[in-house]
């Protein structure tokens, strides 16, 4: 064992929890809030058009946005093609 840790349960205490969405369309707005780079004040606009919207229509705006959109704040592209479905 480490010096930093005297017992098993130590080990455990340290562990991080991580918690999994609970729902798919969280998950894909995680990933839309990660690979967009969505800033902070915006990142609960993209739950709730991810639970509220079809799951295949925010994909389509996802990936068109992907597409479409190299430069500049993709995110503000994003919501205007989800705007637009």
């Amino acid at each position: 064992m480490s010096d930093n840790f005297k017992s098993f349960s130590d080990i455990i205490k340290v562990k991080k929890v991580t918690k999994a969405p609970a729902y798919p369309w969280q998950d894909l707005a995680l990933r839309i809030i990660k690979e967009l780079n969505i800033p902070a004040f915006k990142r609960s606009s993209v739950f709730k058009i991810c639970k509220e919207k079809p799951e295949h229509l925010v994909s389509l705006a996802f990936n068109d946005t992907k597409e479409l959109c190299k430069t500049g704040n993709t995110w503000k592209y994003f919501f205007k093609i989800i705007d637009q479905k």
